[in-house]
């Protein structure tokens, strides 16, 4: 079949309307309508007197390890339980929660009566052990002090409930 007597294809013609280049800049075409703002955001005066500090407590001898000053972190063990509020943290507080809830330590929201559930809480535990692993050297002295802290709890609490049972 001969290419002669086969209709030419119509051309279609692409036009770019972006406002902006490949680079980021604005188009000539466009130069004139387009006008950059002005911001709107207006800092606060500075207030005119500082509020007064309460007296300063004791500071809290804190250690963290490796520290060349040789200062100790003292700390009790419901300050070391608390949640440091970093997303590692956030990430592990359910895990332990959910032990805990296994362990019937913690009520669960969705069943009437604390049912203790070893095998739910000794696999808890290994995922919370296998994390704390995976991640030694990389937390913060809090968040290695948080997980340590219920860690313990959690093993202490799973030994004490199937040595009942």
């Amino acid at each position: 079949m001969p290419k002669d007597n086969q209709p030419q294809k119509e051309q279609i013609k692409v036009t770019d309307k972006r406002i902006f280049t490949p680079e980021g800049e604005i188009r000539e075409e466009f130069r004139e309508q387009i006008r950059p703002s002005e911001p709107s955001f207006t800092p606060e005066p500075p207030p005119e007197k500082p509020p007064e500090k309460p007296a300063a407590k004791p500071a809290e001898k804190k250690r963290v390890e490796g520290s060349p000053t040789g200062q100790e972190r003292r700390r009790t063990i419901a300050d070391k339980a608390a949640n440091p509020g970093t997303p590692f943290a956030n990430f592990i507080e359910p895990l332990i929660a959910q032990a805990y809830m296994s362990l019937g330590m913690l009520r669960n929201p969705y069943q009437p009566q604390a049912k203790i559930d070893v095998a739910s809480a000794r696999q808890m535990i290994d995922i919370i052990v296998l994390l704390h692993e995976k991640t030694a050297g990389n937390l913060t002295p809090d968040e290695e002090d948080f997980l340590n802290t219920h860690l313990s709890e959690l093993k202490l609490a799973y030994v004490q409930r199937t040595k009942s049972i």
